[in-house]
C-alpha cells in the first residue's frame, strides 16, 4: 500500500484527505499540520456573546461540491437572510446602495451618466488578449469610472487586492468566460438576467438581485464547523504540532524532513500556502520553489466590533459595504455578519466585522493593534453612526492574508505543472493556485482525490 502524505491541515487538506478516505478507508495516509490545530484560515471564535470570523465568512451554495460535502459530513449549513442581498458602496460620505436590478441602475446616481453612456460602448468594445489585468479590462469594457466605482472595491473585497496588478483571467474568469462566449458583458447580463426571470417566474419569486451567483451560506457556529467535522472525521490520520522543513527524493518516493523525525511517502500533496510550500520544496527543487515565492501574500487585519444595537444609529438592514480606493479609507470594508445570520451576536447586539490592509495599504502591517482599531472606528463612527466605543473589539492579524493572482498567473501554474511531471507522485494544492475560495478548495481537493485515487490502482 502506498504511503501517502498531505502537509497542512486547512480546508484544502482536510477535504482532500476525507474524501480519499472515504473513497478507500485502508489507505495508508497522513495529514501533517504545523499549528497546533486544524483549519488554517477557517477559524470561527466565540467571545463575550459574538461570533467572530477571522478568515472567510461563508461560501456560496451555487456550487454543488461544498453542499455535498456538507451532506457527507451529516451537518447542516445555514443560509443568509434577505439582507444580504442588499449591498452598498460607501462614496461621496454616504453609504449608497447598489441597485437590484438593471432599471434600477439607470435611476440610480452610483455612476454618473457621462459613466452610464460610456458603459454602453461595452457593447462595441473590441476583445481584448487572453489575459490583461482587471483595470484594463474593465476599463476596455466598462470605462474608468466603472472600475473605481464598482470593481475595485469588489476587488478589494473579495482579495484585498489590486486590479491594476490582478489578473483578470485568474480572479475573475467567470468575467472572461462572458466576453469570449457573448462578445459583451451587457449582452451576456441581458440573455442571463432573462433566463433568470423565467425561471424566477415559474417559482413565482420575479426579483433580480445584484448579489452573486447563490445565496452566502455558512452554519450556525461559523465556518470552522466544516473543518472540525473533517478533522473529526479523519481521526487519528491528522498530526498536529508537527512541522515539515524540507523534503528529498529516494529512490522512487519521498522523504519528508519533519520536526517528529523523517518520514517517508510515496505521494506527497503540498496543502499549504505557497510561500509554505516554497520552504518545504525548495532541496528538492529550487526552480518550482522560486515559482512560489512569486506569489505574493499582503497583510490583512480583521477588526470585529461588538455593539448594543441603540448605540449604532444607521440602519443594520443590508449585508455591508465596500469602499471604493478613490475614498482615501483604510478600511476596505465592513460587513454587518449578525445582519445576515444568526448565532453572531446576542439579542439586542450587533456585530460589525472590517477588513483593513491588503495589497493597496501594505503600512498596515508595521501598525500596532491599537492603532489599527482607532483607525476602524475613527472611520466607521461617522459611516455608522456609532455613538460609543464598541462593547467588545477582537482584532486577527494575517500577516500573510489570501494569495494574490496577479498578471501572468495562468502561465505561473502551467510551469509549476510542466515541471512537476519530474516529480511524480508530488502535488499542490490549496487557494494559492485556482480559486482562493472555501468552494474552490473543496472542489479542486476533490478532483485531485480523483487524480490519486487513479494512480493508487
Amino acid at each position: 500500500m502506498k504511503k501517502i502524505s498531505i502537509i497542512g491541515g486547512g480546508l484544502s487538506g482536510l477535504t482532500l484527505a476525507y474524501v480519499l478516505l472515504s473513497k478507500n478507508k485502508d489507505l495508508d495516509l497522513a495529514v501533517i499540520e504545523s499549528e497546533s490545530r486544524p483549519g488554517g484560515k477557517v477559524w470561527s471564535d466565540r467571545s463575550d456573546g459574538f461570533l467572530c470570523e477571522k478568515g472567510p465568512n461563508g461560501f456560496l451554495d451555487s456550487k454543488p461540491k461544498t453542499l455535498e460535502l456538507c451532506s457527507s459530513l451529516g451537518i447542516d449549513p445555514v443560509r443568509s437572510n434577505e439582507n444580504s442581498k442588499k449591498r452598498f458602496i460607501f462614496m461621496n460620505n454616504r453609504l449608497n446602495a447598489l441597485p437590484e436590478s438593471p432599471p434600477a441602475f439607470l435611476k440610480s446616481d452610483i455612476i454618473s451618466w457621462s459613466g452610464k453612456i460610456r458603459m454602453l460602448y461595452e457593447l462595441i468594445a473590441s476583445k481584448g488578449p487572453e489575459d490583461e489585468t482587471v483595470s484594463d479590462f474593465i476599463i476596455r469594457r466598462l470605462g474608468k469610472e466603472a472600475l473605481d466605482t464598482l470593481i475595485d472595491p469588489m476587488a478589494s473585497g473579495i482579495y484585498a487586492g489590486d486590479p491594476y496588478n490582478m489578473s483578470i483571467k485568474s480572479c475573475f474568469p467567470r468575467i472572461k468566460e462572458l466576453e469570449l462566449e457573448y462578445g459583451s458583458l451587457i449582452r451576456a447580463m441581458i440573455k442571463i438576467q432573462k433566463q433568470k426571470k423565467r425561471e424566477r417566474k415559474k417559482s413565482g419569486d420575479s426579483k433580480v438581485s445584484v448579489a452573486p451567483g447563490g445565496t452566502l451560506t455558512s452554519f450556525m457556529n461559523g465556518t470552522q464547523t466544516l473543518t472540525d467535522a473533517l478533522a473529526d472525521r479523519i481521526g487519528d490520520s491528522l498530526k498536529l504540532g508537527v512541522s515539515v522543513n524540507s523534503m528529498s527524493k529516494k529512490d522512487t518516493s519521498y522523504v519528508l524532513h519533519t520536526s517528529d523525525g523523517d518520514k517517508d511517502a510515496d505521494i506527497v500533496v503540498l496543502a499549504s500556502p505557497a510561500y509554505a510550500a516554497s520552504e518545504i520544496l525548495m532541496d528538492l527543487d529550487a526552480e518550482i520553489a522560486g515559482i512560489l515565492t512569486d506569489i505574493p501574500y499582503p497583510h490583512v487585519a480583521v477588526v470585529c466590533f461588538g455593539y448594543r444595537k441603540d448605540k449604532i444609529t444607521r440602519s443594520l438592514n443590508g449585508f455591508g459595504f465596500l469602499i471604493p480606493h478613490k475614498e482615501r479609507k483604510k478600511i476596505l470594508g465592513t460587513l454587518w455578519d449578525s445582519s445576515v445570520f444568526p448565532n453572531r451576536a446576542s439579542e439586542g447586539h450587533a456585530l460589525l466585522r472590517s477588513m483593513i490592509g491588503g495589497a493597496k495599504h501594505p503600512e498596515i502591517g508595521d501598525m500596532d493593534d491599537d492603532k489599527v482599531v482607532s483607525i476602524v472606528f475613527d472611520e466607521l463612527r461617522p459611516i455608522m453612526g456609532l455613538k460609543s466605543d464598541p462593547d467588545m473589539v477582537r482584532i486577527y492579524r494575517w500577516e500573510k492574508a489570501i494569495p494574490q493572482y496577479l498578471l501572468g498567473h495562468p502561465e505561473k501554474l502551467d510551469l509549476i505543472d510542466k515541471k512537476l511531471r519530474a516529480h511524480p507522485g508530488l502535488h499542490l494544492t490549496g487557494n494559492a493556485y485556482r480559486g482562493i475560495g472555501m468552494n474552490d478548495c473543496v472542489a479542486n481537493s476533490y478532483e485531485l482525490a480523483d487524480e490519486i485515487l487513479q494512480s493508487v490502482k
